[in-house]
């Protein structure tokens, strides 16, 4: 990778970081419109963003204000990982929205019910944790990330994320 790609990954990893404290009350919790998450359209023009993205998420998990969950930390940013990578490969820009909406729904409302639920209870907790979980990815990635994609695209910025 080279100087202007590592500085572009560096600047999504603290956009993603500063945006998702910045918007706390918001960006954590069982319910949360991580704005944020907006930014992970961004490997569907340039793969190698994904790096950032999964930087900025892990910082952003470690600096919870609501306190550090690990399995937060560790699954949270490996599901950005995972859904930057999977949004490279799509095609189709509508499609691009959905690994991080439908990733985050099952894993993160995962993690969240096993912290909150045990037993029998996990199972429909786990159905409303994903539910709000992708609720808020939706407005997030396909609102949030498509109008950024529009933006970019409309003031060629797309083109220069590119090279």
């Amino acid at each position: 990778m080279n100087i202007k790609k590592m500085t572009t990954c560096a600047v999504i990893a603290a956009a993603y970081a500063a945006l998702s404290l910045l918007l706390a009350p918001i960006s954590y919790g069982n319910v949360q419109i991580r704005v944020s998450e907006a930014l992970t359209i961004l490997p569907f023009i340039a793969p190698y963003t994904t790096t950032g993205l999964f930087i900025g998420c892990l910082l952003a998990n470690l600096l919870n204000p609501l306190g550090i969950n690990l399995l937060d930390v560790i699954f949270g940013s490996l599901t950005t990982l995972l859904a930057g990578l999977l949004t490279a490969r799509c095609k189709n820009r509508w499609l691009a929205s959905l690994p991080p909406i439908l990733l985050n729904a099952v894993i993160v409302g995962g993690v969240l019910a096993f912290t909150s639920a045990s037993g029998p209870a996990f199972w429909p907790t786990w159905a409303v944790f994903g539910l709000e979980v992708g609720a808020g990815q939706l407005v997030a990635c396909l609102v949030g990330g498509q109008a950024l994609l529009s933006l970019l695209r409309a003031s060629g910025l797309a083109d220069r994320l590119r090279k």
